[in-house]
């Protein structure tokens, strides 16, 4: 038996046979070619049958993961029509009289080269999917099969690395869970994983894929990260009882649906959901969470070539409100910067984003697209139980300007005579230790707090979450990050706020207890993690 060690980023036990992931790599020679013409010709058909293809696989990932987890093929769409990446072939194909491949190979080295050299992590992670497009294209040019077959039987996938299109394209049904040599956590691969519910393990190391064969006997076990080849018996048993275990979980949990999320001695918390666009409203629906915690606006932004109109905001907000039908509906106003960039934002390049002008700061220097969003907000909140979030807070001077343009919106849609609810909810992310610091002089000018925990710990303990060789620094359980929430909640309630967790910490079920006797009062989590925060509420007795 041979054991290897990673990173889980889905829980969960596969057992079953090894199906080493082979891509169909594609020989790319140098050609002399005489008619530059007819050359171009052939890369522009390769490229329009690359974007067919991502067109394709953006409309399943849209299916299996959602909006904001499809938006990596609508990047990459646009990074076939990037016009330097396109001036690069050309000038290759014109200027050297070679054969498109090796212009398209060439120029994916070039780009992956100069993103991964950049020390903005959002960048570095482009040179990815520079290879993955120029892979995608050059295959079209030789009109091979990119993919990778799997056979008919249910299998552990194992690979180097599996990019986003490669991943959506697994046939679920034949997956039982995949592991990775690299990757980390944060990376697009990860995130779908998650959504699709697939047991995965990344960053075991290189050297597995030198040991291991198709057919081999493997356990992966998504919880602890733990990957077994060969098992032995007692391992094999230990294991299908823990899987066995964690199915008759889920099925009992299933049976949670309609029950209140209250402990054994009587209190009462909100489970909540975060979602990245309106196609996840199924899924907090069908999981029967109370309500929406984090809505992310973002996807607006993302998904368009330019500003998201007014127009356009109102019709999402206003189908997420209707069909909550109630529920409270918390909307993160505008969170890009850092990890998120649009290219139409014309953002200036820096040397730390993640401590750059991003989310409240944009909103602040811009008022004009803050105002837009703002005035959609209060239009549609006369279709539900709408609450407004505003991220990155640091100061009261900050919360004082958001307030005053609140104020300046509502005045003009009531002297235009647009009907918007005197009954939303306004509230700040505690997502910086400043705003952590200070909770005594925010509260008494919001409604709630909801801490958003991913930043908080990467602002308290100075570890980019971007990166993953410093994963193992970014202790989340860490004494401060718990200090800076429980300062949060007392401040809250001292001036009759409320307080939840939207940050990845709220479905950390071995703190749910802390939470709830630091006075947290709304805990919002991934669809899927809601009845396994509830199943843990109802067994807690805080009167002992």
């Amino acid at each position: 038996m041979k054991k290897y060690t990673g990173k889980s980023v889905y829980s969960g036990v596969a057992i079953g046979k090894i199906s080493v992931f082979k891509r169909r790599e594609a020989d790319v020679r140098r050609v002399r070619i005489d008619d530059i013409e007819a050359e171009k010709a052939r890369l522009e058909k390769a490229k329009e049958q690359s974007l067919n293809q991502l067109q394709a696989i953006y409309e399943k990932a849209l299916k299996e993961v959602g909006e904001a987890n499809a938006q990596i093929f609508e990047i990459h769409m646009v990074m076939i029509e990037d016009e330097d990446y396109n001036e690069s072939l050309n000038n290759i194909i014109e200027n050297q009289s070679v054969n498109a491949e090796y212009a398209v190979a060439v120029t994916s080295d070039n780009f992956a080269a100069m993103f991964g050299a950049m020390e903005d992590s959002y960048m570095k992670a482009r040179a990815a999917d520079v290879k993955d497009i120029s892979n995608r294209i050059i295959n079209n040019l030789l009109s091979n099969d990119s993919g990778s077959e799997i056979g008919s039987d249910k299998v552990i996938i194992c690979a180097d690395d599996l990019a986003p299109s490669e991943t959506v394209l697994l046939d679920k049904d034949k997956v039982l869970g995949f592991v990775t040599a690299f990757g980390s956590s944060n990376s697009h691969t990860a995130i779908l994983a998650r959504n699709m519910n697939i047991p995965a393990i990344i960053g075991v190391g290189s050297d597995f894929l030198n040991e291991i064969k198709d057919g081999d006997d493997a356990i992966a076990d998504g919880f602890t990260g733990e990957f077994y080849v060969q098992p032995d018996p007692e391992t094999t048993e230990l294991l299908t009882q823990k899987q066995h275990e964690d199915e008759e979980k889920r099925r009992f949990l299933h049976n949670l649906k309609g029950k209140e999320n209250v402990t054994l001695d009587g209190k009462k918390i909100n489970i909540f959901a975060n979602i990245g666009g309106v196609d996840n409203i199924g899924a907090v629906l069908l999981n029967d969470a109370g309500g929406i915690g984090l809505f992310r606006s973002e996807f607006l932004y993302l998904e368009n070539s330019d500003y998201p109109t007014e127009e356009q905001q109102f019709t999402a907000y206003k189908k997420v409100l209707e069909s909550m039908a109630g529920k409270k509906v918390i909307i993160r106003t505008l969170d890009i910067g850092a990890d998120k960039q649009v290219d139409y934002f014309n953002l200036e390049k820096e040397e730390n984003p993640a401590l750059g002008c991003r989310a409240i700061r944009i909103c602040l220097t811009r008022p004009e697209i803050f105002k837009t969003q703002l005035r959609a907000l209060y239009r549609a909140s006369v279709y539900g139980n709408l609450g407004i979030m505003f991220p990155m807070i640091t100061s009261v001077q900050e919360l004082t300007e958001i307030l005053a343009i609140c104020e300046d919106v509502k005045k003009e849609l009531k002297e235009q005579g647009v009907e918007y609810s005197d009954s939303i909810e306004l509230g700040i992310m505690i997502e910086t230790p400043a705003a952590a610091i200070i909770s005594d002089k925010l509260a008494p000018m919001v409604d709630f707090f909801s801490v958003g925990t991913n930043d908080l710990t990467q602002y308290t303990l100075a570890c980019d979450r971007q990166n993953p060789h410093i994963e193992r620094f970014c202790d989340t359980h860490h004494e401060a990050v718990l200090r800076l929430i429980e300062m949060s909640a007392e401040n809250a309630h001292k001036h009759g706020a409320w307080i939840g967790i939207c940050g990845e910490l709220g479905a950390d079920t071995t703190l749910t207890e802390t939470f709830l006797r630091m006075g947290i009062d709304e805990l919002s989590v991934s669809p899927g993690f809601v009845l396994k925060v509830r199943d843990t509420v109802r067994n807690i007795d805080l009167s002992k």
